[in-house]
């Protein structure tokens, strides 16, 4: 007979890590179900040069620190070594290759089923899966005829197939901006935006800014608790002369194209322009698709939640969503306290519900 867990986790990245750590300091019977082959995330697949937003020291799962000196950014594959680590360190129980194709309400909590075969029976779960494989790309008039490459941010890795190219990036975050910069060195590249982009110093009164959002409590500060969200982190940290880059126009922001044509795009003022390859760094939307059938779902596939706890199905939690406490909650930084205050509710969950 199957056992029944206290929770189970979907998904192995940093939220999943995180979630982990703290139902094991509380005692509780679960496991860890990660899609992929191994408990990293989404790490491995961002682009080669990704850097961490934040520096080492504010960028910590809980228990553990990230190496790298107070105000060092840490690259990809430092976090992807990190991870697992992590994992590896406070031993949590994750099964990979447990792609979660569906969730029933069962006697005891929930059933679960993964694609690899096997069913969990769980009074709990906590869906930490993050959005990376759903990217987001806005509809643009006549993509269709388009005959260049477009491509979202998720699928990009480093500049070596786009030299000589005309690329075009489509947003204004920090991916949109570090990728156009990586670019410009060996290729004629634009962002193209609806906004300028928005940069702060890494640095304020010589002290990283981070320390300064932290002391001043903006960056967990609780908007559910007034029914608000956080604002979308919009500004982007200039980490390697970013501004300096944007002003000499090497790459050049321009007003974003109102369409495709065959051969390139159409920018407001109607003028066409041969372009080979265009990036959408628009970022991306919940896949909670498996969730549907048991109510937890808005129409449009967006959980019914406050605070990480669903509003519809009892037992059901969520951690690693934007904005989900926190200006800081989908980050490295944010999802260990985010954890900690949802395995809490779940364990009174569980204590009056055995």
């Amino acid at each position: 007979m199957t056992p029944v867990l206290d929770a189970i986790v979907i998904g192995g990245g940093q939220a999943g890590l995180a979630s982990g750590y703290y139902l094991k300091k509380n005692g509780l019977k679960f496991l860890i179900l990660e899609a992929g082959g191994q408990a990293t995330g989404s790490w491995p697949h961002y682009y080669d040069s990704l850097k961490l937003f934040s520096p080492a020291r504010l960028s910590s799962l809980p228990g553990m620190r990230i190496p790298g000196a107070t105000t060092y950014y840490p690259l990809r594959n430092e976090v992807i070594q990190y991870l697992k680590e992590y994992a590896q360190r406070f031993d949590l129980p994750i099964r990979t290759n447990q792609k979660v194709i569906a969730v029933e309400k069962s006697e005891n909590g929930f059933s679960i089923r993964t694609a690899a075969g096997d069913d969990y029976q769980t009074r709990t779960i906590i869906n930490a899966t993050g959005s990376f494989h759903n990217p987001y790309t806005p509809d643009i008039s006549r993509r269709e005829v388009f005959q260049g490459e477009v491509l979202h941010s998720s699928a990009y890795r480093n500049p070596d197939r786009y030299r000589g190219q005309r690329v075009v990036v489509v947003g204004r975050g920090n991916s949109a901006v570090q990728i156009a910069v990586e670019l410009a060195d060996s290729s004629h590249t634009s962002l193209a935006v609806l906004r300028p982009v928005q940069l702060m110093k890494p640095k304020v009164f010589g002290i990283d800014l981070h320390f300064w959002i932290r002391a001043f409590g903006l960056d967990t500060f609780p908007f559910w608790r007034f029914g608000k969200k956080p604002p979308s982190p919009s500004t982007v940290v200039d980490l390697n002369d970013y501004r300096e880059r944007l002003e000499a126009g090497n790459p050049d922001q321009r007003a974003m194209f109102t369409s495709f044509y065959s051969d390139g795009l159409v920018w407001p003022d109607g003028t066409k322009e041969p372009v080979q390859t265009v990036i959408f760094a628009t970022g991306y939307r919940p896949d909670l698709s498996y969730l549907q059938p048991i109510g937890a779902l808005e129409a449009e596939g967006k959980p019914l939640q406050t605070a990480g706890i669903s509003l519809s199905v009892p037992g059901l939690y969520y951690v690693g969503l934007e904005g989900q406490r926190s200006f800081a909650s989908a980050t490295l930084r944010g999802v260990g306290p985010d954890a900690k205050f949802v395995v809490r509710k779940l364990r009174h969950y569980v204590k009056y519900h055995l």
